[in-house]
């Protein structure tokens, strides 16, 4: 299956150059008309006046490819970017070959070495022709450039437009993302008062009932600490006082015997003993009297 031929691409640059007589029509300055094939181009010059063309061929693009050490797809590279665009560091010259002819030239440098290249064109058959094909080229090309001046002045004004409707909308989210966060910490910050007042309360209620369970207890430890070691309570108490009974009361017929305690208890007192030994005469004297 054969492979199918690449486009030609075409250009066109008008490129500055010294000729021999600055008041020639052109004035110093020329239309270059590019065709670029993969394997070889061809030219249409003019400087308003007269027109020049030049067809490589395929074998004399390869022949001056070799003699320049290059491949060919670089040594076309390298002319296009020359005779394309205007380069402002390259010497552009278009000086007469003879019966008619000219030759264009270019320099350019190489690992520090300037070049010159050079190519003979021949003068057009058709001057007219060539001349009007290349205004139109440049019109054609001048036409699909404001074409596209405009449809990118409009995207432009489009992306405009619409760049200013989000930053717009984007101001909008932002001051309402503002006020909801506003919002939400107002609320956030009286709930959080209310758990306060709230908790407050709630301590508050467990310190009084704390105090009033207190209170009993140290009561109770009040009055146990105000009792002697050894008291008890009157109505608990054990221990009851004999009541004192008269001499009158007794039985006269019961004797009192002096008890071995008293009569043997050598140390006691006169008063003692006197009150005692006047106790039993009384005694002794009722029963007398019996």
């Amino acid at each position: 299956m054969a492979t199918p031929a690449a486009a030609p691409r075409h250009s066109c640059a008008k490129l500055s150059v010294a000729v021999e007589d600055p008041k020639a029509p052109g004035g110093g300055g020329i239309f270059v008309k590019a065709t670029w094939l993969p394997t070889r181009f061809s030219l249409a010059v003019t400087d308003g006046a007269g027109a020049w063309v030049a067809d490589a061929s395929d074998a004399e693009v390869r022949l001056r490819a070799e003699q320049w050490d290059q491949p060919v797809p670089e040594y076309l590279a390298l002319a296009e970017r020359y005779l394309a665009f205007h380069q402002p560091a390259s010497t552009y010259s278009f000086h007469e070959a003879g019966n008619g002819n000219r030759r264009l030239s270019w320099t350019f440098e190489k690992q520090g070495t300037k070049l010159e290249w050079r190519w003979k064109l021949q003068q057009s058959p058709h001057t007219q022709q060539t001349i009007a094909e290349v205004l139109d080229f440049l019109m054609d090309a001048n036409i699909r450039l404001s074409e596209e001046v405009v449809r990118k002045t409009q995207s432009f004004d489009k992306l405009k437009q619409e760049a200013e409707k989000c930053l717009q909308q984007s101001e909008r989210f932002n001051n309402e993302k503002a006020d909801f966060e506003q919002a939400s910490f107002t609320k956030f910050v009286a709930v959080l008062n209310s758990k306060k007042v709230k908790l407050r309360l709630l301590k508050d209620k467990i310190a009084a009932h704390e105090a009033a369970d207190k209170a009993p207890k140290e009561d109770e430890d009040n009055e146990s600490s105000d009792k002697g070691p050894g008291e008890e309570d009157e109505g608990n108490s054990t221990d009851r006082t004999e009541p004192f009974e008269e001499d009158s009361d007794k039985d006269p017929t019961v004797k009192d015997e002096p008890s071995e305690t008293w009569s043997g208890n050598l140390h006691s007192s006169p008063e003692k003993s006197a009150a005692t030994s006047t106790s039993r005469g009384r005694r002794g004297r009722k029963r007398t009297r019996k």
